[in-house]
């Protein structure tokens, strides 16, 4: 079991009690604590785990290397200190990888409610995060490892996390693993997820996340098959509203543009609606469809940031172990 954590001291204790909780106990767990300055460190030695303490912050990618690197079970469960695992989480993974040898990695679908509910925003990122992994569970082509197990020669095989990201270091770990082995989302692997709970903070973790999009798009060996938590059209539409604003100051009647791609937006994704709606009413549906909306203008200027950078600034984006050289010429096999 290796667990990263920066300052959490929030959930780190409850994310620890569901570990040695577990109907299958870990063989070990290691703490990996990224340079908290809270006092998460203090939390991880009330447990028998294994806790290293970083001088300094390296990111996530960093923080699960050197828990690998610590740990001696030949299945690795890998879970964020924000997460706090159903009872037979670790006992599903395992029995899911043992049941299918071309499985190389297990993750979960992130329960609809919050570990700790602090408010609507907290409610709409997970009911958001519950959803789209539900309605994509069976064999994927992206593993997110906030909540999954891999088996060590797995791992091994792979290699390890690209320490030069700090965000989509998932996805691009998923690229390569990929290549050789299932990977499965199953919700029989399941936890609860304490999320960011305001709004400005949650809009800026959304646009840092989405500026690696576009680097790490660019290369990705496989094309297609990758996990989406949003409809291609929603996004299209959020991101046409501010573009199509401006029309209105030629007539006030062009005003209908920039309506009609919202209205597009909100009727994107009818099942998260319809979801939503069955579990928080339709009132709370409103209020979520707001959010949502903000999320993806987010996104979609992180994403045009995060590319307009990864041109210009050959150090952004994976780096050069994962990474095609954009001066080389691209010759045919």
């Amino acid at each position: 079991m290796i667990i990263p954590n920066h300052n959490y001291e929030k959930t780190l204790r409850a994310c620890l009690e569901s570990v040695y909780a577990q109907t299958l106990r870990p063989r070990d767990v290691v703490v990996v604590d990224d340079a908290s300055t809270d006092r998460s460190r203090d939390i991880a030695r009330e447990f028998p785990c294994v806790l290293i303490a970083r001088p300094d912050n390296a990111g996530v990618s960093a923080a699960r290397n050197l828990g690998v690197a610590a740990s001696a079970g030949q299945v690795l469960f890998f879970l964020d200190s924000d997460i706090a695992l159903a009872p037979d989480a670790i006992e599903n993974a395992v029995d899911l990888l043992m049941e299918d040898p071309e499985t190389g990695c297990v993750h979960g679908v992130l329960d609809p409610e919050p570990l700790f509910d602090d408010g609507p925003v907290e409610v709409y990122h997970c009911l958001h995060a519950h959803f789209w992994r539900h309605r994509s569970a069976g064999v994927v082509g992206t593993a997110f490892f906030a909540l999954a197990a891999i088996e060590r020669r797995v791992f091994e095989a792979t290699g390890p996390f690209d320490e030069n990201l700090r965000d989509s270091e998932d996805v691009e770990y998923s690229d390569r693993l990929a290549a050789t082995h299932r990977i499965r989302l199953s919700e029989r692997v399941t936890g609860r997820h304490d999320d960011v709970d305001r709004l400005l903070p949650m809009l800026a973790e959304q646009y840092r996340r989405s500026q690696l999009l576009v680097p790490v798009a660019a290369v990705e060996r496989r094309r297609g098959g990758g996990l989406r938590a949003n409809r291609t059209g929603g996004v299209l539409a959020a991101g046409l509203v501010p573009l199509t604003l401006p029309l209105a100051l030629l007539t006030p009647w062009l005003l209908a543009v920039p309506l009609a791609c919202a209205v597009a937006f909100a009727l994107a994704d009818p099942g998260l609606s319809r979801f939503v709606a069955r579990r928080k009413g339709w009132i709370f549906l409103l209020r979520f469809t707001a959010l949502h909306f903000a999320v993806h203008l987010a996104l979609v200027l992180g994403a045009v940031v995060g590319g307009l950078r990864w041109l210009v600034d050959p150090r952004f984006g994976p780096s050069v172990r994962g990474r095609r050289d954009r001066s080389a010429p691209v010759t045919a096999p």
